[in-house]
């Protein structure tokens, strides 16, 4: 009997293995295989600097769970979040949200059945909100997000687009640093074998497909088999040359029975 193939993880290593887990515990043979390496700032201060705009601000919007959980890290003292609300584009980022002590009433994140976790999904939550507000000088939405080796910020500005064309303020601030992994050897073996032995990498980041081809340059795509959790990551995997890309959701449960249905 055939096995079925292995899923490779490529979220950080943080939340690589509890996906795995997860996606074991739904009947996929899982593996992690971090791409993106997420490691504190080197100097905190811009940070902790952010942290004295929140109590002015209508809300925070988080792009992920690490960028909470390195923002909350640096939270002084006497600042408080009660009176702001906290914006999650995604289960994972709320969960963090909800861990580190934001109040549960507090936060806006798309529905858990959302076919895309995404910042569409999130501004179809918070528009009506955003578009009530009201104040004698424009509401302020800080968006927290990472940043390359480089300092440049990662992610996308679509939301802070339609926040500014609403007449908000949007700020900035960088809470981690997203870098490309070292591979030892065996990680680029693995790699190579994952190109033609049926596996199947699962991307929820175009950047950790990118990493990949960067750490392994000689590696043959044209059979490779793609997962990708959002329109636009598929495109940008079709478009580097990867030969088989396959659309799968977002969310946990159905993504593992999208999984199962390409076995």
């Amino acid at each position: 009997m055939v096995a079925e193939p292995a899923v490779l993880v490529t979220r950080p290593e943080r939340e690589a293995e509890p996906w795995v887990q997860a996606l074991q515990a739904e009947g996929v043979r899982a593996e992690a295989f971090p791409l993106i390496d997420i490691s504190a700032l080197p100097d905190p201060s811009a940070l902790q600097a952010a942290w004295q705009q929140v109590p002015t601000c209508l809300a925070v919007m988080f792009v992920s769970a690490n960028a909470v959980r390195f923002f909350m890290a640096a939270q002084p003292g006497g600042v408080h979040v009660q009176a702001c609300r906290a914006w999650a584009t995604g289960p994972g980022t709320q969960a963090a949200l909800l861990a580190a002590g934001w109040p549960a009433q507090q936060i806006d994140a798309p529905p858990a059945d959302s076919s895309q976790f995404d910042s569409e999904a999130l501004w179809a939550v918070v528009a009506e909100r955003v578009r009530a507000a009201q104040a004698p000088s424009p509401a302020r939405v800080l968006i927290v997000r990472g940043a390359d080796a480089q300092g440049q910020m990662a992610g996308r500005d679509w939301l802070a687009q339609q926040l500014e064309e609403a007449g908000l303020l949007v700020l900035q601030a960088v809470a981690y640093v997203r870098r490309a992994p070292v591979l030892s050897p065996a990680q680029q073996a693995r790699a190579e074998q994952a190109m033609h032995d049926g596996s199947l990498w699962l991307f929820s980041s175009s950047e950790a497909a990118l990493h990949l081809t960067q750490a392994c340059p000689r590696l043959d795509l044209s059979q490779a088999r793609a997962l990708a959790t959002h329109p636009r990551i598929a495109e940008r995997l079709r478009q580097a040359g990867w030969g088989h890309v396959e659309l799968v959701p977002a969310a946990l449960s159905a993504q593992a029975l999208s999984i199962k249905s390409l076995s």
